[in-house]
């Protein structure tokens, strides 16, 4: 709705819109969403001298010892929220967190994916972003039981989860957000809504608002939205599949008229560095034990690490070239799920496409037959590595990656494969239904 404003814009809209609480957003390490409220008469000093809150509580964050952090907010990131809650009208910014003398605090994720938009920034370019939101409509959050047994593309006459998907589509875009399209999914009850594309400081601001508003809106219908990657066993899971490209100079730095599939030298390295460093950044992009329950062969989830132009279970799809629409040509990384933190996600990618440009990697063939029904002899033959089968391996890997390391900082890097440890450690002394059910009646 609004664009580039400044402090003195935001306090103008706030009288005129008669605005009479303002929530302060920011993310921690886990990408879940953090908020206070205060009053319009306080925004000049926190536009000025920030807002000290105790950074010791939000995960990832500071030690107890060190515990004061400060939130400043981003005028350019004000919008009013597309509801009122008892007459309440109120908007959000999204916060930038500082320590008390005024650093940029290291283990803000905004912050970390700054960092990465500057380092490609001085090599000349600029980090664009799509990312298709999946997610699934439950009764409640006690039990996945289904609101609708729709599939890919189906439209439902009278359906409650089209309506709630319709209602959701108006929220989001009230707040400025632009969506190219909505639409069911292939299981039950899943849906999808696709943003378009933007730079990815601004897009991750989005993901957070959308993913917030997307949950909002279903529990005023009196109904519950996740992202959790699996939560149906015998069906697909929800992705956050992510097309990219970056830009140099206003022009699309991927697109080369004569290049092969019309791709430039800077978007096979860039491909070539996603496929090189996927495994060590894949902790990242599915950080939850379930995330892994939605990697596996048989559900459109990508496995190994190839590309393909046409074939999506790669984990790299080349959207085929338009001409005329140079603009558009893009990559589209199928790893990602939505319930990843998308500030540390877009700044894994960047950080791993940008070490493929400056080093040079060359980039593999294509893969356009059905990796799944290759044997494992003919999968090592063509050289097709496989993304990491569990949280653990995933940590693993990333433990040993500089480039991640580089991309995260040494804070965040530390702190959050330090809670995944934790995730795992806890994951592996549960026992399961499946456990219970599987070998209770028989050993």
């Amino acid at each position: 709705m609004y664009k580039d404003l400044s402090k003195e814009d935001v306090l103008k809209i706030i009288k005129e819109e008669r605005v009479q609480f303002v929530e302060l957003w920011f993310s921690d390490i886990l990408g879940f969403l953090k908020s206070f409220t205060i009053t319009p008469q306080e925004l000049p000093k926190a536009f000025d001298e920030g807002l000290g809150f105790d950074g010791s509580s939000v995960e990832g964050f500071v030690r107890i010892e060190e515990s004061d952090t400060v939130a400043v907010p981003d005028p350019t990131t004000f919008a009013i929220l597309p509801w009122e809650t008892e007459g309440i009208r109120s908007a959000r910014m999204f916060c930038d967190i500082y320590l008390p003398g005024g650093k940029p605090f290291d283990g803000d994720p905004r912050y970390v994916l700054k960092k990465n938009l500057e380092k490609a920034r001085k090599a000349g370019f600029t980090f664009y972003v799509g990312p298709e939101l999946e997610f699934f409509y439950f009764q409640s959050a006690d039990s996945p039981d289904i609101l609708d047994k729709g599939g890919y593309f189906d439209l439902i006459p009278r359906d409650e989860a089209v309506s709630l998907r319709q209602k959701t589509v108006v929220a989001i875009e009230k707040m400025g957000i632009e969506v190219e399209i909505a639409h069911h999914e292939v299981a039950p009850s899943q849906h999808e809504i696709d943003l378009r594309y933007d730079e990815a400081l601004r897009m991750a601001d989005k993901v957070m608002t959308c993913r917030f508003v997307i949950k909002e809106i279903a529990y005023r219908e009196g109904v519950y939205a996740t992202f959790m990657p699996k939560p149906l066993s015998q069906e697909n899971g929800s992705g956050m599949h992510t097309h990219m490209s970056l830009f140099k100079d206003g022009k699309n730095a991927f697109f080369e008229d004569n290049g092969t599939d019309y791709l430039s030298d800077t978007a096979r390295r860039f491909v070539a560095g996603l496929m090189k460093h996927a495994p060590e950044f894949t902790a990242v992009t599915n950080q939850w034990v379930n995330s892994y329950k939605r990697l596996v062969p048989g559900y459109e989830a990508p496995v190994y690490i190839t590309w393909a132009r046409r074939n999506r279970s790669d984990m790299i799809r080349v959207p085929l070239y338009k001409p005329g629409k140079e603009e558009a040509s893009r990559i589209e990384l199928r790893t990602p799920d939505p319930a990843c933190n998308p500030y540390l996600t877009f700044a894994v990618i960047l950080a791993a496409g940008l070490e493929g440009i400056e080093k040079g990697y060359e980039l593999v063939s294509p893969v356009e037959e059905n990796v799944y029904l290759m044997t494992p002899e003919e999968r090592k033959k063509r050289g097709i590595g496989v993304l990491p089968g569990s949280l653990i391996e995933a940590i693993k890997l990333a433990e040993q990656s500089e480039v991640v390391r580089k991309a995260l900082g040494e804070h965040v890097f530390q702190h959050f494969l330090e809670n995944k440890r934790a995730e795992w450690d806890n994951y592996r002394k549960e026992v399961t239904s499946y456990e219970i059910s599987r070998y209770l009646p028989v050993l």
